[in-house]
């Protein structure tokens, strides 16, 4: 480890202003999650063009994404989170072993769900929401998905590594890189060579591996704080326990996103293809902004951790007051943006009536609670970024399957479609009152001088 580039990384989080800090820190971030939610709307765009068979049959493919990104995030956000405490402390070889450990560990893990997934494509492409015109389509979209899996986990692994040792441009270089070669080679795939919906697929997957060359080369350079080798790969079952503990609140968030996608294209199918499409490229909209406000969240994340390690509370906290600042008025730009123009940007991706109704129709109940996105989203982070496991875990359940399954029942029942078209909106801001108590709790009792710095 560079301990000339250690001491003055830790100098750099722990004295530079905090407002300055965190846009220094977001917006690399901010951008990295931009272009994961582009390698999917990309594809999406691109897609519409064929068919709303083709379109829906993206946003139904989102659901196997999110249990691959389930896995990769989960170890990501949990080595993350121990890896940016572990460095405000200066344990700079217990950070080795957190990061090494997780690497290998997700590229494995990507590796078995690659396989099961192939070999179960048909019906698992049904369960995701697939109709009978739509499974064509998918089982070609997922199928180059699933092969690219292990890198796939591996590159969420290598970006989180980065930004919890305070190194976002390095991992956004990869991840934008790799989106606008997505963009590049969409149409080429699609069109030109005339592959269709595998086409996109394979755009992405290669964009994929093009992302995780370009950040594991940073460690293979020796360009970064913290090492990736075997020899620090534990050995120890305690180890991987704390890694995949902290980052259980990112695996319950993603993994419920997956479930809660697939009800949702379940539910929407009811209603015909046109429905399907118009549910997927909303949700893509709104998982657009959504990732922007994560990566705000991830550059507040890695300053709390590693002041709450060093044990500056009162600086932790000020973090978190500016990111919710900073993160609402992102989130108010996007609402007005998204409102004034839904018929437009609907009909951008599909240039079909019925979805531009339905699209349209629907992103203005995702738009209602956009401006409370930020906040419900930091709160969460905030406990998990500190370590709070068990509370951390609740808040990550709550809008994607505590509030959001009881509503994917209830709302279609009574609202039909309509109610189709509220449920996540209904779930989030839910999550949002339920944060509220949450957030006051925690700086009350955890952020203020003199109280106990143990996560539990």
């Amino acid at each position: 480890m560079n301990t000339t580039s250690s001491e003055r990384q830790h100098k750099k989080m722990l004295e530079t202003p905090v407002t300055k800090l965190l846009i220094s820190l977001s917006i690399p971030t901010a951008a990295s999650q931009l272009i994961t939610v582009i390698y999917n709307t990309a594809d999406t765009w691109f897609v519409s063009k064929l068919s709303n068979e083709a379109s829906a049959a993206v946003g139904i493919t989102f659901a196997l994404m999110s249990i691959i990104q389930a896995c990769g995030f989960g170890f990501g956000m949990g080595c993350g989170s121990l890896i940016s405490r572990r460095l405000g402390q200066k344990k700079d070889e217990e950070a080795n072993i957190f990061a090494s450990s997780a690497f290998f560990a997700a590229a494995f893990i990507g590796a078995v769900i690659g396989i099961f997934g192939l070999l179960f494509l048909s019906p698992l492409m049904t369960l995701l929401g697939s109709t009978a015109d739509i499974l064509p389509y998918s089982m070609s979209y997922a199928k180059y998905i699933l092969i690219g899996a292990p890198l796939s986990c591996a590159s969420f692994v290598l970006n989180n590594i980065l930004r919890a040792e305070g190194e976002p441009k390095k991992a956004m270089y990869g991840m934008c890189i790799g989106g606008l070669i997505n963009m590049v080679l969409d149409p080429i795939m699609i069109f030109s060579l005339d592959l269709g919906v595998a086409g996109a697929s394979i755009a992405t997957v290669l964009s994929q591996i093009i992302s995780f060359c370009i950040l594991f080369s940073f460690f293979l350079r020796k360009q970064s704080i913290v090492l990736l080798d075997l020899r620090y790969c534990s050995k120890k079952v305690s180890v991987y326990g704390q890694i995949l503990s902290t980052g259980f609140p990112t695996i319950c968030r993603q993994g419920l996103g997956s479930l809660s996608t697939a009800l949702l294209n379940n539910k929407a199918k009811l209603y015909g293809s046109a429905a399907v499409a118009a549910i997927s490229v909303v949700g893509k909209l709104y998982n657009l902004v959504r990732n922007m406000i994560i990566g705000v969240g991830q550059g507040f994340q890695t300053i709390a951790g590693y002041n709450y390690g060093a044990g500056n509370k009162t600086r932790a906290k000020q973090a978190f007051y500016t990111a919710c600042v900073i993160g609402t008025v992102v989130c108010l730009v996007f609402t007005g943006t998204l409102a004034l123009f839904s018929h437009q940007i609907i009909s951008w991706f599909r240039d079909d009536p019925d979805v531009i109704e339905i699209g349209s129709h629907a992103l203005l109940f995702y738009c209602a609670t956009i401006p409370f996105m930020a906040y419900s989203t930091f709160v969460n982070q905030l406990y998990q970024c500190l370590g709070f496991r068990v509370r951390a875990t609740f808040l990550a359940s709550c809008r994607q399957g505590i509030f959001f399954i009881p509503l994917v029942f209830l709302l279609p029942k009574f609202l039909e479609l309509t109610g189709v078209s509220m449920i996540q909106p209904g779930a989030d801001f839910l999550t949002f009152l339920i944060s509220i108590p949450f957030q006051f709790y925690f700086c009350r009792v955890y952020l203020t001088d003199g109280t106990d710095s143990e996560a539990v």
